[in-house]
């Protein structure tokens, strides 16, 4: 399994949000200096995305990401804001990985179906869940549809690779959704990312131990709850 630490970007600096509420989020600093600490860790890939852009549907944190790229020399993937193929566009040719879809993947079908006919494995699609229904625009809103519904329309689509989020989870330190990791992971053949509640080196060994393709370590790196470098070796 790999695993992906995760930089949220809001205002050029690396934050958290607690359950994806932008009124309570705690700020870590300079998004560089963590970038460069993962590969410290050994990291080999980093989870990055853009939280303004999540709401405002731009790239106002464009140019960091791009420099988080050139700085750490990892696998870079990018969400928050990709909403038009100006965007997709934009992100790969700048040296971006792989690009994540959210809301433009509920939204504009016709835009989700051709980014994956144009680039393939460089899109991924990011499927946050509130109360099983897939959530969109930076979590602010709930769409009508349901998450088993959305995946399979991920996967007539041809999409490989998708972040699943469970909300509830999220910066709230009390596990991760295995159960709902391993349903989806039975029915869909998908890489599936956990993400969301992964507090312990125990959360890793359960979703290693489930064959997920990678999992993302985002609040408990920062509060020192997992030891990252640890946490790779635990993956592998």
């Amino acid at each position: 399994m790999k695993i992906f630490p995760a930089i949220d970007i809001y205002e050029g600096s690396a934050v958290r949000l607690f359950k994806g509420d932008y009124n309570k989020k705690t700020v870590y600093g300079n998004p560089l200096i963590v970038a460069a600490d993962f590969v410290a860790c050994g990291a080999t890939a980093i989870h990055v995305v853009d939280l303004e852009g999540a709401l405002l549907g731009d790239t106002p944190n464009f140019d960091l990401i791009v420099e988080i790229k050139k700085q750490s020399g990892l696998f870079i993937e990018v969400g928050g804001g990709v909403r038009d193929e100006k965007t997709i566009a934009k992100y790969l040719n700048a040296g971006i990985d792989r690009v994540i879809l959210g809301t433009a993947a509920v939204n504009d079908k016709e835009l989700f179906k051709n980014a994956v006919k144009a680039y393939g494995n460089k899109i991924a699609v990011g499927i946050d869940v509130k109360d099983g229904f897939v959530a969109i625009k930076g979590w602010t809103e709930k769409s009508e549809r349901t998450l088993s519904d959305f995946c399979a329309e991920v996967v007539a689509a041809g999409v490989k690779t998708v972040i699943c989020t469970d909300i509830s989870k999220d910066g709230a330190m009390v596990g991760t959704n295995a159960k709902m990791y391993k349903e989806l992971s039975a029915k869909f053949p998908i890489n599936f990312i956990a993400s969301g509640g992964v507090s312990s080196s125990d959360d890793i060994k359960a979703l290693r131990d489930l064959g997920l393709y990678g999992s993302i370590i985002g609040k408990a790196y920062y509060t020192g709850a997992i030891d990252l470098k640890k946490a790779i070796e635990i993956a592998k």
